[in-house]
C-alpha cells in the first residue's frame, strides 16, 4: 500500500474543532503554528501520514470543520502608512489549503 502526507493549512480558529474531528475518526496529526503570507494571520498546519484509500475520508473530515468566511479589513499588514487605502474591503479567510504528497518511506521509532 502507498503512504500519503497530507499538509492542510487551516485557520487557527478553525484548528482545534479540526484535530478533534479527526481524532475522534482514528486519525493522528502533528500541529505546526504557521503564519499566512496576505493577512499574516495565524494559522496551523497540520501534518497527517496516512494510506492512500484514506485520503478522501481524511480531506472530508477537514471540511467539516474548516470554513471560509468574509473579514472586512482595511489596509494590508506591514505596509506603510499611506502607500495602501484605508477603504475597508472584504476578503475571504478560513477554510483550509490541503495538499497530498507521496511518502517513500515511513519509519516510526
Amino acid at each position: 500500500m502507498s503512504m500519503k502526507l497530507i499538509i492542510a493549512i487551516v485557520h487557527s480558529d478553525d484548528a482545534q474543532g479540526v484535530v478533534s474531528e479527526i481524532s475522534m475518526a482514528g486519525y493522528s496529526a502533528t500541529k505546526l503554528s504557521t503564519t499566512g503570507g496576505f493577512m499574516r494571520a495565524g494559522n496551523t498546519t497540520l501534518l497527517i501520514g496516512v494510506e492512500e484509500e484514506q485520503v478522501d475520508s481524511v480531506i472530508e473530515l477537514i471540511g467539516k470543520r474548516a470554513h471560509s468566511h468574509k473579514q472586512v479589513v482595511s489596509g494590508f499588514p506591514g505596509r506603510s502608512e499611506g502607500s495602501v487605502s484605508s477603504v475597508p474591503f472584504e476578503v475571504n479567510v478560513g477554510g483550509a489549503t490541503v495538499f497530498v504528497v507521496d511518502v517513500d518511506k515511513f519509519v516510526k521509532l
